[in-house]
This record gives C-alpha cells, structure tokens and sequence, in this order.
C-alpha cells in the first residue's frame, strides 16, 4: 500500500509541474500572439499586377484542300513535269509501257541461270518463286532499269535515279548469278 501511496503522490506532483509550467508560458504566449499581429499589421505586401492576357486571333487553316507534301500523287506530277522537259532522262520512259518486271524492286531479283537462243544471250531471274526469261533492252526495277548486257554470269543494267540535288541521272548496275545449295 506504501507503493501506492508514492506513485499517487508522484503523479501528483507531476502534474503540479505541468500546470506550473503552463502557467508560465501563457505570458510568453500572449507576447508571441501580439508580436504577430504586430507584423501582420505593418507588413505591406508589394505584389506587381499581372500582365493583360493576350488576344488570340484566330487563323483558317486552308491547306486542308492542297495535296500532302508525301503523296504518291504529288510525285507522279513531280516526274510528269520532269518528263515534259525535252532534255530529261525521263521523257522517253514515262511514255512508254511497264514491262512486268518493272513492278519489282531490283533486291527481289536474283539470277538463277543463262542460256543461249539463236546465238542471242538470254538470262533467267526468279522474281516471287516465278522465273522471268530476259534479254538485252528489257527493263526490270523500280527505277527505269534498261537491261544493257547479259553475260552468263551477270546481267548489267543501267537506272535513272535522283541524285543529292534532285537531278536524273543515270547509274549502271549488275546482278550477280546466285548458285543455291541443293
């Protein structure tokens, strides 16, 4: 009971401490809460006015009806024109007839074989698991290939490309004959 008694005496007397000591701050508090207002009344805040929004005017779009810079439609007229000039590399080949293996692009070809009829050299090309048999003067690729000579193990051939400043020029290529593994 002695222990009892001690703790209830001890708890009292904390708290005796406590009150004491809260007591003694609500002066310090009351300075604390007059020096705010203080400032809070002398303070004079300087905030500059913000800038007038502004107008927007609004624009029509009118390219809506123009042809798009990559169409396929916007080339065609591209080389058209080209073609219309009587020193173009591209006048005689826009009027004339596709030949089927103009629809190929040159990498989807390889030569497969040669062969010889009436002393006149043909060479063979697989295009798609189909085989083509060719000659000198036919065309074959995308880009305006003329067959120009055909060796039994090549086939040479001259394009018309665009070069870096948009110019048509002519460039000479080959295809290699590709002997398979059986």
């Amino acid at each position: 009971m002695k222990g009892t008694f001690v703790r209830s005496v001890g708890a009292l007397c904390a708290a005796a401490f406590v009150s004491l000591g809260l007591l003694g701050c609500s002066g310090a508090q009351d300075e604390l809460q007059q020096w705010i207002e203080q400032q809070r009344r002398e303070a004079k805040p300087s905030v500059s006015p913000l800038s007038a929004p502004k107008k927007f005017n609004p624009q029509a779009y009118l390219a809506g009806n123009a042809v798009e810079p990559f169409s396929s439609q916007k080339l065609t007229v591209a080389i058209k024109q080209e073609a219309r000039q009587s020193n173009s590399l591209l006048a005689a080949e826009i009027n004339r007839r596709k030949e089927p293996l103009e629809a190929y692009p040159i990498d989807s070809m390889s030569m497969v074989g040669s062969v010889t009829k009436q002393g006149r050299p043909y060479a063979l090309l697989k295009v798609d698991n189909l085989l083509y048999q060719v000659k000198q003067g036919d065309y074959l690729g995308q880009n305006y290939g003329k067959i120009t000579k055909i060796s039994e193990t090549d086939i040479a051939f001259r394009e018309i490309v665009q070069d870096a400043a948009g110019e048509w020029i002519e460039r000479t290529s080959s295809l290699q004959l590709q002997e398979t593994a059986r």
